[in-house]
């Protein structure tokens, strides 16, 4: 399998990267090193989750992902130097409320847990997971550059920036010498493109910005799962899904099945393959509970759309 260089970094990432936000969450310790040993087995190497991973459940306090990852690296017997884990910083639980920040402080702090949970040295890839407009870019900056010279982390990026954003930390980070960001990480689909489409996109471009995409799958819209909206309704994702079903939605949707059948393939596989063959994105993020879920994303992974599926996947969503 092709490995895929990730901007400036210096690391090799697989084609789709497995979201680790299900981890202690819709799967359970057993099923998600089942899903790992899986994926894994299969050619991938690159995980993504946060320190706040899954706070969000109920009985959780966040870093339940991390905990089983760290939990499956030393169980698993790989070597750590084969496994890219991709970790973010300020978007921590507190209570009920989602304590936000990327003071130095809290970053050097924060950075100690997340090592812990993960049973690790280091982490490959650290993320600012939302902009913070309290603390000065220098100073988060200046954070990443003591964790790297201490060889905690190994490279840096950001997460739900928008093209200011990202300009003016490029512009602190050479101004006061210190390193800058070399990923973005922002929600991008077939359906939702305007976040990164544009401005962003051509920044990212224009200074080897490496990108993974989050929310890829559209919080399951664009799986094939639902065929309207009255399919959603009753399930655990009808809620976020029913916003799609609009007649931009339905010609994606459309537009998925004609490739899948060309393809033989899944529409969630076509839906990760059309982002990981956009201009300027290395890989999309997608996560998986169940084996029939993990397959669609190891073959997302080996499924290249030709010219003219690209052609109709992209008229379809624009």
């Amino acid at each position: 399998m092709d490995l895929r260089v990730l901007g400036r970094t210096g690391l090799s990432i697989s084609p789709v990267v497995f979201g680790g936000n299900v981890f202690g969450w819709t799967a359970d310790e057993k099923t998600s090193f089942g899903l790992l040993d899986k994926f894994f087995d299969a050619g991938f190497d690159t995980i993504d989750t946060a320190d706040c991973y899954s706070g969000w459940a109920p009985g959780n306090g966040g870093g339940e992902s991390e905990i089983i990852i760290g939990k499956w690296l030393k169980q698993s017997g790989r070597p750590r130097d084969e496994v890219v884990v991709i970790t973010k910083v300020g978007s921590t639980p507190k209570g009920a409320a989602m304590e936000k920040g990327l003071s130095r402080a809290h970053v050097i702090e924060a950075v100690e847990g997340s090592l812990k949970r993960l049973q690790s040295d280091y982490i490959d890839l650290y993320l600012s997971h939302w902009p913070d407009p309290q603390t000065p870019h220098e100073e988060t900056l200046s954070a990443f550059a003591t964790l790297k010279e201490q060889g905690k982390i190994r490279a840096i990026g950001c997460s739900n920036f928008d093209a200011s954003q990202l300009a003016a930390s490029l512009e602190a980070a050479e101004k006061a010498g210190l390193p800058r960001y070399d990923v973005l990480e922002p929600e991008y689909n077939l359906y939702n493109r305007a976040g990164l489409d544009g401005a962003l996109a051509d920044l990212c471009n224009a200074q080897d910005i490496g990108v993974i995409t989050y929310f890829s799958l559209a919080s399951g819209f664009l799986t094939g799962k639902y065929k309207s909206k009255a399919d959603s309704e009753g399930t655990s994702r009808g809620g976020m899904v029913a916003k799609y079903f609009d007649e931009r939605g339905m010609r994606i949707l459309a537009a998925l099945d004609e490739v899948a059948a060309e393809t033989h393939s899944h529409p969630a596989s076509v839906a990760l393959a059309w982002i990981a063959q956009r201009p300027g994105v290395t890989a999309p993020i997608a996560s998986a509970t169940n084996d029939r879920q993990l397959d669609t994303l190891i073959a997302a992974g080996r499924l290249k759309l030709s010219a003219d599926q690209m052609k109709l996947l992209n008229a379809a969503s624009a």
